[in-house]
């Protein structure tokens, strides 16, 4: 089920007034209706066969979660996480990964619609339930952790001590007018995000990538930088619907994105970008292997190993693991310049790490590795020629068909104006205003603010049946 559909807003206006009903009579109630809807969430959009995977999973979780408990033997509890572990990696594996690993000789065919982000989401909540950070209180919270519907499929990634203390704190299922403003906020900013920019400027990448041959170097820039802004918009307008849908419950999201393009270094860009898969990696990967402590040197391999791991989590291609080490690369370039790189103007630095997470997510969106070299090339030597039209072909169509309707006179100028608009728009959302999540803590409309996201909203609604699969979703 779509975030962009007229049935996911019934869904969702249905699952609140049932929830925060039933939540007045018990906790536990509020609790079951939740599960029981995001059940039947996954199940439209994934079906039956996805959900059996996953019921699996949690299987194994809650069994190994009995024998982690403090009270258990240190041999037992290391064996049921190692087994546990090995379990989720090797479903990800077969499911994933079986065609990449036979060279296409044996392939599954399908994977359960979300299985990436269950995964690490099961692997977190299992190392800290061994550490004891956490110890679950109520083992049947684990299904609602791995299944609740703003995040199963596309994130952001749930730490388990954050969501379970939220699910017996006072807030859930206990909404203010703040909360309802707020919730609704990021949902709108989210669905413009993804249906007025993301999609356009996702076609303008589509147009570019299928005609490889044809482009001049303005225009490779051009399919470039779309597909930059495409990613950012459409994951991070994922993020905020699910973080809206969530606040609706009385239920607080991490931030997944902190304006990521402002950063100054690759290892700032990290810091804003897929926040909650950065802090998985970190904290169950990267310290594991010993972090920085066993000396310089460790510290680069294992910074490689993370985004070797990041890469190929992303996908089953050689062009994702070539991404990851790029930023792995990246980050351990920083650590060797160390303070001399902060001697370059901020704007400077800002201009290279924009530059370079561009370059970067050629190999992340290419379906190959000549097709990537092929796009950097022309580029690099394409030629100074004006934008082609035919790159925007398709793009705001029935827009445009109103625009030519009441102004014929700037018939003419169509391409350019699409292209000023859709970059225009996409690098002020991505660049200026505050993070959406964080506004939420304060969030007091002005008439002005709620008339212009209510007319925004009411145009990315009106859009729907033309808009696309969350780029994550694939993940």
């Amino acid at each position: 089920m779509s975030f962009q559909s007229f049935s996911f807003l019934a869904f969702l206006a249905v699952t609140v007034a049932v929830s925060l009903l039933a939540g007045r009579k018990s906790a536990a109630a509020g609790k079951l209706c939740l599960l029981l809807a995001s059940i039947v969430f996954y199940v439209v959009g994934a079906g039956l066969n996805g959900l059996v995977v996953l019921a699996v999973g949690m299987a194994v979780t809650a069994l190994a979660v009995d024998y982690l408990l403090p009270e258990r033997k240190a041999g037992a509890r290391k064996r049921a996480l190692w087994l546990a572990c090995g379990w989720h990696i090797a479903v990800l594996l077969a499911f994933k990964y079986t065609g990449f690993f036979t060279g296409g000789a044996v392939t599954i065919g399908w994977s359960p619609l979300g299985l990436s982000f269950f995964t690490f989401q099961q692997l977190w909540l299992l190392k800290e339930v061994y550490t004891r950070e956490f110890v679950p209180e109520d083992p049947r919270e684990l299904a609602l952790h791995a299944l609740f519907f703003p995040s199963v499929t596309s994130g952001p990634i749930l730490r388990p001590g954050a969501f379970f203390s939220q699910l017996r704190g006072e807030k859930f299922l206990r909404l203010d007018a703040q909360d309802v403003a707020a919730g609704l906020y990021a949902i709108c900013c989210g669905t413009i995000k993804k249906v007025l920019l993301a999609d356009p400027l996702g076609g303008i990448a589509n147009n570019g990538w299928n005609a490889l041959g044809d482009l001049a170097a303005v225009d490779a820039w051009m399919v470039i930088l779309a597909y930059t802004l495409q990613l950012y918009l459409d994951f991070s307008g994922y993020c905020d619907i699910a973080t809206g849908c969530a606040r609706l419950l009385g239920l607080r999201l991490p931030v997944n994105f902190d304006s990521p393009y402002r950063a100054l270094s690759v290892t700032e860009f990290w810091k804003r970008w897929h926040i909650t898969l950065t802090t998985f990696l970190r904290e169950c990967l990267y310290f594991p292997l010993g972090g920085s402590k066993k000396g310089a040197v460790r510290a680069y391999v294992n910074i490689l190993i993370v985004f070797l791991v990041s890469g190929f989590w992303h996908g089953a291609g050689w062009t994702f693991i070539v991404w990851g080490a790029l930023h792995g690369l990246g980050q351990i370039a920083e650590r060797l310049l160390g303070e001399r790189r902060n001697v370059l103007p901020k704007a400077l630095q800002w201009a290279l790490t924009f530059a370079f997470v561009n370059i970067a997510w050629v190999f992340f969106r290419a379906p190959d590795f000549a097709a990537a070299m092929e796009l950097l090339r022309a580029a690099v030597t394409g030629g100074l020629a004006a934008p082609q039209s035919w790159l925007v072909r398709g793009i705001l169509s029935k827009e445009v068909g109103a625009m030519h309707l009441l102004w014929p006179a700037l018939k003419p100028w169509t391409s350019r104006i699409i292209t000023v608009v859709l970059f225009g728009g996409g690098l002020l959302a991505s660049l200026l205003p505050e993070n959406t999540i964080r506004k939420m803590d304060d969030f007091r409309p002005t008439v002005w603010q709620a008339a212009a996201l209510c007319l925004l909203t009411v145009w990315a609604i009106l859009s729907f049946s033309g808009v696309a699969t969350f780029i994550y979703s694939n993940f």
